[in-house]
C-alpha cells in the first residue's frame, strides 16, 4: 500500500529555498507536497510559490501573523521546515513546536549556546506533556553528505588518530548571492559561524568524537566582511587527538578539505568539481603508499529533506514506539556544532587562552 504524502509548510521565502529547498523536494514529490509557503511580505511568499507551482501545483501563498496563524492551525501539516535568519529561527522553531508540529529547521541551531540552552529546556518541557514524539531537527547537510558518510568509514581502518586537519580558504564575496544577506553581515561571529557550523558538522562526522577544548586566533582583514574573517585554532578531541583549523572566509583561490592521519593510513575529504558536477573528492591513503580516490556527488540536503519526511511519516503511522529517529538530524548534534565555534570564537577574543568547549 502506498504510504500517503505527508504535507508540509515552508517557513521562509530566500534565496536557499528557492535554490535548493524547492528543487530537492521537489526530487521527492512521491513522498511529500508542499502545501504553504510564509514569509513576511505578501510579495516574497508569492514569488517563492511561483517557482514551487511547477512541482507543486496547489501550493500557497502566506504571509505576516495571520498567514503564520494560518499554518499553525491547519492539521493537515505535519512538518514545518524553518529557513529563516539565524537571530529569529528559535523563537519560530519553538512556537511552531508548541502548536504540535515537527520542526526542521536551517543551521546554524542557534546564535548562541545561551540560546540553545534556553530552547532545549523549554522544547524537553514541551515533549515532557506530549505523548506521541515531537521531533525538532537541524538541517545540516554535510551529516548527510554521502563523502562524509564513506569517509566516517575509511577513518576506522587508518589506526590510532594522530593528526587531524581542516582547512577552509573560502569564497565569500560581493558575487555570492549570500553576501548581501543582511542578517549574514549583522551576524555575531559574522560567516565564520555561518560558515564554520558546516565544516566542524563534517570534522566531527569523520573524526567520530567530540571536541574538548580549543585555543584560537582571529583576525578581521577584508573591511568587506564582519568580524571575524579569519580565524586559526588548535583543538582537542576526546580521543586525544589534536588537529588544526584554519578558515579564511574569502579567499582568490578557493580550496576546502578535512584530512584524518592514522598509524595505518590517512582519509582526505577535498570539495571538488568532477565532469561539471560539484561534489567531494574521498582519497584513502594506505600504509603502502596507495591512493584510491572517488568522486561523491553533493546529494545532502536531499537526503536530509527524506529522512525528516521518514521520521514524520512513521511517527504519523503510529510507529514511533518501534521507530528510532535519525540522529544525525537532532537539535543536540547542531548544537555542539556552534558550542565548537562559539568556544574558538570566545578563545579569538581571549588572545588564544584554552577554552573547553560545552557539553550538550
Amino acid at each position: 500500500m502506498a504510504t500517503e504524502r505527508q504535507q508540509i509548510a515552508i517557513i521562509g521565502a530566500g534565496i536557499f529555498v528557492k535554490s535548493q529547498y524547492l528543487p530537492r523536494l521537489s526530487e521527492i514529490s512521491d513522498l511529500v507536497t508542499v502545501k504553504f509557503i510564509w514569509s513576511r511580505s505578501e510579495e516574497s511568499a508569492r514569488s517563492a510559490v511561483a517557482v514551487a507551482f511547477k512541482s507543486f501545483s496547489k501550493v500557497e501563498a502566506k504571509w505576516g501573523e495571520a498567514g503564520l496563524d494560518d499554518i499553525l492551525k491547519d492539521a493537515s501539516i505535519s512538518g514545518v521546515a524553518v529557513v529563516l535568519a539565524a537571530q529569529i529561527q528559535v523563537e519560530i522553531s519553538l512556537r511552531i513546536l508548541k502548536a504540535g508540529k515537527h520542526v526542521l529547521q536551517e543551521k546554524p541551531a542557534a546564535a548562541s549556546i545561551v540560546e540553545i540552552e534556553t530552547a532545549l529546556s523549554s522544547y524537553k518541557s514541551m515533549i515532557s506533556l506530549t505523548p506521541n514524539p515531537l521531533i525538532w531537527a537541524v538541517a545540516e547537510n554535510y551529516r548527510f553528505e554521502p563523502a562524509f558518510v564513506e569517509g566516517k568509514k575509511l577513518v576506522a581502518d587508518v589506526g590510532n588518530m594522530m593528526s587531524v586537519q581542516l582547512i577552509v580558504e573560502g569564497s565569500m564575496n560581493s558575487s555570492n548571492p549570500y553576501f548581501s544577506s543582511s542578517w549574514r553581515q549583522n551576524f555575531t561571529g559574522g560567516f565564520i559561524l555561518d560558515m564554520g557550523v558546516h565544516m566542524i558538522a563534517g570534522l566531527r562526522m569523520l573524526v567520530g568524537c567530540e571536541v574538548t577544548s580549543v585555543s584560537a586566533l582571529t583576525s578581521h582583514v577584508d573591511m568587506m566582511l564582519p568580524s571575524p574573517d579569519n580565524i586559526s585554532s588548535i583543538f582537542q578531541l576526546e580521543n586525544g587527538c589534536s588537529g588544526v583549523f584554519v578558515m579564511s572566509v574569502s579567499t582568490r583561490s578557493p580550496k576546502i578539505f578535512w584530512r584524518v592521519v592514522g598509524l595505518k593510513g590517512t582519509v582526505q575529504v577535498e570539495r571538488g568539481n568532477v565532469d561539471g558536477q560539484h561534489g567531494y573528492l574521498v582519497s584513502k591513503y594506505s600504509s603502502d603508499g596507495q591512493c584510491t580516490t572517488s568522486f561523491y556527488p553533493f546529494s545532502g540536503v536531499t537526503d536530509e529533506l527524506k529522512a525528516f519526511i521518514h521520521d514524520i511519516s512513521e511517527i504519523s503511522l503510529k510507529k514511533a514506539s518501534n521507530h528510532k529517529l535519525e540522529p544525525r538530524l537532532s537539535y543536540t548534534e547542531g548544537a555542539r556544532d556552534v558550542a565548537v565555534l562559539e568556544a574558538m570564537l570566545e578563545s579569538g577574543m581571549k588572545q588564544g587562552a584554552m577554552i573547553p568547549v560545552r557539553t550538550l
